[in-house]
């Protein structure tokens, strides 16, 4: 998912997301161990939106610090 849609999402909407893709990058995960993974690179874009998700939940942290 591409950081302009994921910062129109409220916060709880973000930990929610978060929460998706950490299940989903189990599964990925899972699925390759057995060898029934289709797609490899969907790891890699999960991971990529995880470390998004968790930047925007850093920078609200910070923002609401000041």
């Amino acid at each position: 998912m591409k950081i302009g849609k994921l910062r129109d999402l409220s916060i709880n909407e973000l930990t929610e997301k978060l929460k998706d893709s950490k299940t989903e990058l189990f599964n990925l995960r899972f699925q390759q161990a057995t060898n029934q993974l289709d797609n490899p690179m969907r790891i890699v874009e999960v991971k990529k939106t995880i470390a998004r998700i968790n930047t925007l939940l850093k920078e609200e942290a910070l923002k609401t610090a000041k």
